[in-house]
């Protein structure tokens, strides 16, 4: 058996790794670069080796560096995670040839499989039903034109070393081909050292539905009950479950036997992943394999009590599968979403800065956090801009949703920003809760983007009533500190305004023996919670719902966050509510003469120069960003006037990069 494993990755799933090696009892060395020198999988890991400095093409990618550690701290066996190293066929070759353990499958598999093109004629070669597409790599931006003709649009642009989203393009006609050829072969280039692109036919309004697969060495291959990864914005997973509220049990058969069938033919072992496409009739089109562990692998080990890791290192170490296809059980559902450190109220553009506080859901039997991070942390311009994934499990996929969702509400983060009240938004949505939902969910539900949540009026009451709690209390907690009154203040009803948005309601709050009672248009909001002034976070019950409230003082007032929705809400006496509507609006500076940069990131290209008349909807300017180039283009026909920033120049957010006439 493995006696101690390198972890060749960082984060969220190095963490992941190291919880199972240490249930397991087997020793863990972490690896770092300068950025991640007090990462969390560094203080987790029984040892530590610094491998560079900061780009991971510098540090997490250098397989001689890895390998180094691995012989500095006799590790007999290199777990890859996913992403930077985990599907280099010539890095697993490296192992072998120094008599260290790669824990996942053998260099064949991930050579052949890891290839887009190859994978797709080989999964043909064996019955498995592919995508229509050119099975060759597209030689220069007029090779993509043609192509893309010749299949017909829309089409798909893809890395053929790619995953996770990166190097991916959907192109509609030959000015998108050029362009998408250009920006997924930099991507791919950037992120996989590969910059080879093929494409495909892009199936409108599919699903996103994989399979997960375990093999040993013996031979044995068996499959798990599917994942329903359709909520993907840019390609980049957003939302996964585990079973698919879409497939009937023949068509879950029919994808599970076709996965083991290409698992066979390249002798497959470890952990892995066929990825397919299913359109509205049910058919499915095999889109990828991927021969490592998932960023999405949680939810089914929730529905089936499998640790996939355990898995993974049991088969590197030559033990036969301890699970039969008849033991695979499948036990409720399981909804994941993930956390990114981006700004959903800005396109989705990347956030980085340190974590200044941070308090994640409480962990028990039905709530899971992976993460990578804790309160100090720093997120980094150089790496993906994951904060962590949150799982729900529950009987049902309804239960499971509603978990999810009080977790969510839960969750407290400050310094960057994040994505957390879009997904609120999305799984309190009627759509995603009836299941109705494709690949193309996003765009056809947030086509102007995300501008926050927008609450039902039960949501908004209770709303009402945690802002009427939180300001009865401080203003108590206050009093009583200064000794204006006695501690029998809160035994009287109170008539306050609240002010939500535009509107102001009266209500009245009476302290009672368990908790408060709040009177909001004739209705009673029975309020129970143990929360005090200062803490972050409202947890309690209203009536019988627990409800997770996010409490930010401002000025004059309270920031609360619920359900996907931020609302500013001040609770006055009438008297102050007449004064303050007395009070002059600050207007902002305009902006709308400058171009300025949305995320922190490189400049990598400016399309334009001082003096020239530009159309609206012309390229500017192209800003790489988390290791994904984001093009600005103008809003408006405009004449550029000056230039303020230089092409190489890592730019902050807000950072004027040019100003127009």
């Amino acid at each position: 058996m493995i006696k101690k494993i390198l972890i060749a990755n960082r984060g969220e799933i190095a963490c992941r790794i190291i919880k199972t090696a240490h249930k397991m009892k087997i020793k863990t060395v972490a690896v770092y670069s300068d950025a991640d020198a007090d990462a969390l999988h560094v203080r987790m890991a029984d040892e530590k080796v610094h491998i560079g400095s900061s780009p991971a093409v510098e540090s997490y990618l250098l397989t001689n560096k890895i390998i180094a550690a691995a012989k500095k701290t006799c590790a007999d066996a290199i777990h890859p995670g996913y992403g930077f190293l985990s599907e280099k066929s010539e890095f697993c070759q490296l192992l072998e040839k120094e008599g260290i353990t790669f824990i996942g499958p053998g260099s064949e598999a991930i050579s052949v499989m890891g290839d887009k093109i190859s994978s797709k004629k080989l999964a043909e070669e064996n019955g498995v039903n592919t995508v229509p597409g050119y099975l060759d790599v597209i030689k220069n931006t007029e090779d993509a034109v043609k192509v893309s003709r010749e299949i017909g649009y829309p089409v798909m642009l893809k890395a053929t070393a790619g995953g996770g989203g990166k190097g991916m393009r959907v192109v509609y006609n030959d000015i998108e081909a050029r362009e998408g050829f250009n920006s997924a072969s930099n991507e791919a280039k950037s992120s996989f050292g590969d910059n080879r692109i093929f494409a495909e036919k892009f199936i409108e309004n599919p699903r996103h539905i994989e399979i997960q697969i375990l093999g040993d060495k013996h031979g044995n291959i068996i499959y798990l009950p599917e994942r329903e990864c359709s909520i993907q914005r840019r390609h980049q997973k957003v939302i996964e479950e585990a079973p698919s509220s879409f497939l009937d049990i023949k068509t879950r058969i029919a994808m599970g036997n076709q996965s083991i069938a290409l698992a066979k033919a390249v002798n497959y072992s470890s952990a892995g992943t066929v990825e397919f496409i299913v359109d509205k009739d049910k058919n499915f089109y095999f889109l990828e394999m991927n021969t490592r562990l998932q960023v999405e692998h949680p939810v089914t080990e929730l529905v089936t009590g499998i640790d996939l890791v355990e898995q993974m290192i049991r088969s590197a170490s030559g033990k036969p599968l301890n699970i039969t296809q008849e033991g695979v059980e499948l036990k409720g559902w399981a909804v994941e979403a993930r956390v990114y450190a981006e700004d959903a109220f800005r396109g989705f553009l990347p956030s980085t800065g340190r974590i200044t506080d941070y308090l994640p859901p409480e962990e028990n039997e039905h709530i899971r956090v992976d993460s990578g991070i804790y309160e100090g942390s720093e997120i980094s311009i150089y790496y993906d801009p994951m904060i962590s994934k949150v799982i729900a499990h529950g009987n049902d996929r309804n239960q499971a949703i509603n978990k999810l969702r009080l977790a969510l509400d839960e969750y407290y983060i400050c310094g960057v920003s994040h994505n957390i009240s879009f997904l609120s938004d999305v799984l309190k949505s009627q759509r995603f809760q009836s299941g109705d939902i494709t690949t193309k969910y996003m765009e056809e539900e947030y086509k102007d983007g995300f501008s926050g949540g927008i609450l039902i009026d039960e949501a908004r009451n209770k709303m009402i009533a945690v802002a009427s709690v939180v300001h009865l209390e401080e203003i108590t907690r206050q009093s009583t500190i200064s000794g204006q009154i006695d501690q029998d203040y809160k035994q009287f009803g109170e008539a306050w305004q609240v002010q939500f948005g535009d509107e102001i309601y009266p209500v009245t709050s009476t302290k009672t023996q368990d908790g408060m009672n709040v009177l909001i248009n004739g209705t009673i909001y029975k309020v129970r919670t143990h929360w005090n002034p200062g803490l972050p976070v409202f947890s309690g019950k209203i009536n019988s719902d627990r409800i997770n409230v996010k409490v930010q003082y401002i000025a004059d007032g309270y920031e609360l966050s619920y359900d996907g929705a931020t609302e500013v809400v001040h609770v006055r006496s009438a008297r102050e509510m007449k004064l303050a509507a007395l009070m002059p609006i600050k207007m902002p500076f305009d902006m709308s003469k400058y171009l300025q940069c949305p995320m922190p990131g490189l400049l990598i290209s400016i399309e334009v120069g001082e003096g020239e008349e530009v159309k609206a909807g012309q390229k500017l300017c192209v800003i790489e960003a988390m290791k994904m180039e984001n093009i600005l283009f103008a809003e408006q026909d405009v004449k550029v006037i000056k230039i303020s920033a230089d092409l190489g120049e890592s730019l902050a957010v807000d950072k004027i990069i040019m100003e127009f006439e």
